[in-house]
């Protein structure tokens, strides 16, 4: 009897409840919540692409400098989350003006009704910036990067994002990048090489006309980061439909998929070729390559056209990692510069060539390609640009925007950190280093010995 009651008192407070709130809900309202739900979700695997960076970093570099690339991917997300609040969001989505900057909506003011489009934004300027981190690795002082994700997110980046993204000049000229092969790699790539022309190779990499290997310390801790990547670009992609199209998002996850598929192979294959044997490094990075290369068209070409942009990018990323690396002697640790910068203008061009309207290859002439080809040079022009002034204007206020000879050999863990990322390390100088030793007692009597392998690099030889 009680447990009646009981049930015919709750039912009487539910049903009232129920009655009155129904009206509210709609079709549409229903799916507004399932659109925003859908593109938190994409947020969510877009901020999880920032553990691929740091595995995929710090495994194809030095273990002495991985706690240092560790806390370069999580101040940059931190950093970019907050500027691109405060000034970010407005340059890029504020009123436009003249098509070239955004002029209001700083601090989201305006514009509050928008929260949920900023995470997603927000997460995509990190990881513009996070490019930089790579191509850097081993050499760059921490604060001067810093101080460079400073003015990437929270100035260079957004005036791109506004002329594409924000009703900018190229917007109105019909320039198409889904998701941000140019608008978010590109100009990650071209500020990485930017920086790295100022920056100058690491220590030991190139000796004379020999260009000698500097291995990573763990590959298999850089393939699960380009498994992470592969995950969240499906958001990346998938995400910036911005709405839950149950037509739309199976077919960007679809070319997404089989674009980076491709690339696998053709790089794979191309190495085996190139060199007789299928090289790890090159293979894990064609996946990126075919990745970055369908972003910009992801939601514009077929499934066929997009393996054969993928197939395309994993050659290209081939050539380009080996063009950088013996020829232009930019020294890139993670090929960033190729994956990002390289395959992020093919996947733009090739646009013009696959896209379903408009595409060269279906008839619509050449106009689209024109237009590619105009965006892909504007961009290169000012994050160029504005990448070299930052960067001479850092190295005027800091000195130097590179650690010291002696902090480079010991390890930017230890220089920058006082610490180290695996308990090993600590056992090669005996010390166990504290936050006033400078660098541990001990560590000093062995940089001279340090120094001479630094002369002395190994005798293995990038295969040309």
């Amino acid at each position: 009897m009680k447990k009646t009651l009981f049930l015919l008192l709750f039912l009487s407070l539910v049903f009232p409840l129920t009655a009155s709130a129904s009206p509210s809900i709609t079709p549409e309202s229903v799916m507004e919540s399932v659109d925003m739900v859908w593109v938190m979700i994409a947020a969510f695997l877009v901020f999880f692409m920032h553990a691929g960076f740091a595995m995929v970093e710090s495994g194809f570099t030095r273990s002495k400098n991985a706690l240092n690339i560790l806390m370069k991917n999580f101040m940059t997300i931190s950093i970019a989350s907050v500027l691109y609040f405060v000034v970010g969001y407005g340059i890029m989505f504020g009123t436009s003006g003249g098509g070239l900057i955004g002029l209001d909506g700083f601090f989201l003011n305006g514009h509050e009704d928008q929260i949920g489009f900023f995470v997603f934004q927000a997460v995509f300027a990190a990881t513009c910036a996070t490019i930089i981190s790579g191509a850097v690795a081993e050499r760059m002082k921490l604060s001067s990067y810093l101080l460079l994700t400073l003015l990437m997110t929270g100035i260079i980046y957004p005036v791109v994002g506004h002329w594409i993204w924000g009703g900018g000049w190229l917007s109105q000229l019909g320039f198409v990048d889904f998701a941000g092969s140019t608008t978010v790699h590109l100009t990650g790539a071209i500020g990485a090489i930017i920086t790295v022309m100022f920056l100058g190779p690491r220590l030991g990499k190139y000796s004379g006309t020999t260009v000698n290997v500097i291995p990573g310390h763990n590959i298999p801790l850089g393939a699960l980061g380009v498994f992470i990547l592969w995950f969240g670009w499906f958001g990346f992609n998938g995400g910036s439909t911005l709405a839950a199209d149950p037509s739309l998002i199976p077919a960007v996850v679809a070319t997404t998929l089989l674009s980076a598929s491709a690339a696998v192979i053709s790089s794979a294959l191309y190495s085996q070729l190139k060199f007789k044997q299928i090289d790890a490094s090159l293979t894990l990075n064609g996946a990126l390559a075919g990745l970055v290369g369908i972003t910009a068209g992801t939601a514009n070409v077929s499934p066929l056209g997009a393996i054969l942009i993928g197939l395309v990018a994993g050659f290209i990323l081939v050539e380009a990692v080996q063009f950088f690396d013996q020829k232009a002697k930019i020294d890139d640790p993670v090929g960033a510069i190729a994956v990002h910068g390289v395959c992020g203008i093919w996947g733009t061009v090739a646009v013009g060539l696959f896209s379903v309207e408009g595409g060269l290859l279906y008839g619509g002439g050449l106009t689209l390609l024109g237009i590619q080809a105009i965006g892909v040079l504007a961009v290169i022009g000012w994050t160029s640009l504005a990448t070299a002034l930052a960067v001479i204007t850092i190295k005027a206020v800091t000195g130097s925007i590179r650690v010291s000879r002696q902090e480079e050999v010991s390890g930017l863990d230890f220089a920058e950190h006082g610490s180290s990322a695996y308990e090993s390390s600590r056992s090669i100088f005996n010390e166990n280093p504290g936050p006033d030793s400078d660098f541990g007692v001990g560590l000093l009597h062995r940089l001279d010995s340090l120094n001479d392998e630094e002369k002395h690099p190994s005798p293995l030889k990038e295969q040309a």
